[in-house]
């Protein structure tokens, strides 16, 4: 029965990361452009082959070293609150699904610290969902998320006298350049665009916490999903007042996930032939997790890993290696193992036992 289930499980798994017919093969650019102003390149960078290669490791060496200098933010200026339909932004290959019930919701919206060339892009949106108290969750879903992913979990928070703020992580919905119809350049074969999506990403999440702070907020979490859970945890590492962690699919190494997951084998296949697993994994270090547990440790946190044991796209024994850091760094957390994958964690019944370990979780990290 264990082989029949496990064998009914992948192969769902597969037609859900297969059933998008608008993925894209982009080639493979190493991007140094976007390291311009970087700490320790200062507009000096190999833009080709393997003087390229050389510096995004050099690099790479480097910012994890200086990584509070490289994920150092300005606090944004034009914070502002704006009503307007909620909308759905979908990616898959019907990309605008209709919202069958008409909604309104309170967006926080600001001018992100970290610019790119996409204006869309850098204006920050983020659903509010405000509750009562002291206490806040910022929301990060999963790459590709449509806008009213995780919606829910916010909504559950509120149950608890906990007020969420469901972030738009950049390139996704709202954000989305004009010409993509996915959120193609949050992760893709330019691995210099990858690693400034990644670092916008994380300065867009602490300034939610300042704006959070100025409307009477004290007590912070974030729950971050699959490419969130990588943002959120290295956002958790450089900002102490992100002290209860929910991590919805975890990994170690950003490099390993794109080559080993079944839903980036359209990036993998833009890299692949042009450098190795191991030469991605260094090119990708600074937007590792696996990378920041000496920062991650400087200060008490509570956190709750939650991995699919049939999962396809974070494999198992990425999640597992996770663990096993939280331990050896003797951390506070706790573990929740569900009976199905990445994707399926999204389908019923798994999506509520996912709410439900992430809620019972964030009620008893805030008491």
């Amino acid at each position: 029965m264990l082989r029949s289930y496990s064998q009914w499980m992948y192969e769902w798994e597969t037609r859900l990361t297969t059933r998008d017919t608008n993925r894209v093969v982009r080639p493979f650019d190493w991007g140094a452009d976007w390291t311009t102003g970087w700490p320790g390149v200062n507009g000096n960078y190999a833009a080709e082959g393997s003087a390229a290669e050389r510096f995004f490791h050099q690099l790479n060496d480097h910012l994890v070293a200086h990584s509070d200098e490289f994920f150092a933010y300005r606090t944004p200026a034009d914070f502002r609150l704006e009503e307007r339909p909620v909308q759905r932004f979908g990616t898959g290959a019907s990309t605008q699904q209709e919202i069958k019930k008409k909604e309104v919701g309170q967006f926080l919206r600001f001018t992100s610290p970290e610019h790119s060339p996409y204006p869309e892009n850098n204006l920050v949106n983020a659903r509010w969902f405000p509750a009562k108290g002291k206490r806040a969750m910022i929301v990060l879903p999963q790459w590709n998320a449509d806008a009213v992913s995780h919606n829910a979990l916010c909504r559950i928070f509120n149950w608890f006298g906990v007020a969420g703020l469901r972030l738009s992580m950049p390139y996704h919905d709202i954000r989305r350049p004009a010409e993509l119809e996915r959120a193609d350049y949050a992760v893709s074969a330019n691995i210099g665009r990858t690693i400034s999506a990644a670092r916008q990403g994380i300065a867009d999440i602490r300034s939610c916490v300042d704006w959070l702070e100025t409307q009477g907020y004290s007590e912070f979490g974030i729950l971050g999903t699959s490419l969130g859970s990588c943002y959120a945890f290295i956002a958790s590492a450089h900002d102490p007042r992100l002290k209860v962690n929910a991590f919805n699919h975890a990994s170690t190494y950003f490099g390993d996930v794109v080559w080993t997951g079944q839903s980036t084998r359209h990036i993998r296949a833009g890299i692949e032939g042009v450098i190795s697993l191991e030469s991605l994994r260094k090119s990708w270090l600074s937007i590792s997790p696996m990378a920041y547990f000496d920062k991650f440790a400087r200060w008490p946190k509570k956190s709750l890993i939650v991995y699919a044991k049939y999962d396809l796209t974070f494999l198992p024994q990425f999640s597992e290696q996770v663990v096993e850091e939280f331990q050896r760094w003797g951390f506070d957390y706790r573990v929740a193992i569900l009976p199905c994958g990445h994707y399926t964690t999204g389908e019923t019944p798994y999506k509520y036992m996912d709410a439900w370990h992430i809620g019972r979780f964030v009620r008893a990290a805030f008491r």
